[in-house]
């Protein structure tokens, strides 16, 4: 499986440590072991989680800027977790409302020594503690519900990074909240067969 990650890194043109590779693979395969029981994932085979999951979190990576960020809606810790692995020089708070989710993260995180996440169960309308540099969401629901459940999260500065899938116009349309659209970039996902697309969205009052 490390080979295969090599593979997938070198296409994607992402640099990590030897370390941080081992930290994803055995994250690969603690969600597999976990999965079995709690259904945490569709995905069940591990190489498909290599680029359904670790890399199609870690294409984001280069376009992250700041030190705080919460991922919304995290499920089994995706994309907070291969994005902490990759960046141990930021934070994230991973929010999720199912408690067999933060107890996988809480499991992954102690196994795998990641010192920089905070996993946290809540519904995101519900979590005020702090504000962010970024705030992640990947699979989330619509932009609309994203930046309606979320506008309190960003700090002055902050800003959404919505992980999307096939994009479409009329969703920016849809949106209530005063925001700007800061980037949109097509994600080039190796081996993954379909579009992958990020939105940045920045408050514009």
């Amino acid at each position: 499986m490390l080979a295969k990650l090599d593979r997938l890194l070198l296409q994607a043109d992402i640099s990590l440590t030897d370390q941080q590779k081992q930290q994803l693979v055995d994250f690969v395969q603690l969600l597999d072991k976990w999965n079995k029981a709690y259904n945490l994932t569709s995905v069940r085979d591990p190489n498909e989680m290599l680029v359904k999951h670790i890399m199609d979190s870690l294409v984001v990576s280069p376009y992250l800027q700041g030190n705080s960020f919460i991922d919304v809606g995290t499920g089994p810790g995706l994309p907070g977790i291969p994005l902490a692995i990759a960046n141990p020089d930021k934070h994230f708070i991973l929010l999720d409302s199912l408690g067999k989710r933060i107890r996988f993260i809480q499991q992954a995180l102690l196994k795998l020594g990641i010192k920089n996440v905070t996993p946290v169960q809540s519904r995101v309308e519900e979590y005020t503690e702090q504000q962010f540099d970024g705030v992640l969401s990947r699979a989330f629901a619509s932009l609309n519900d994203m930046v309606n459940w979320c506008y309190h999260l960003p700090n002055e500065n902050g800003q959404f990074y919505a992980l999307k899938g096939i994009y479409h116009n009329e969703e920016l349309s849809e949106i209530d909240k005063p925001i700007i659209v800061s980037e949109l970039i097509k994600l080039e996902v190796p081996e993954l067969i379909g579009e992958r697309h990020l939105i940045i969205l920045s408050k514009s009052e």
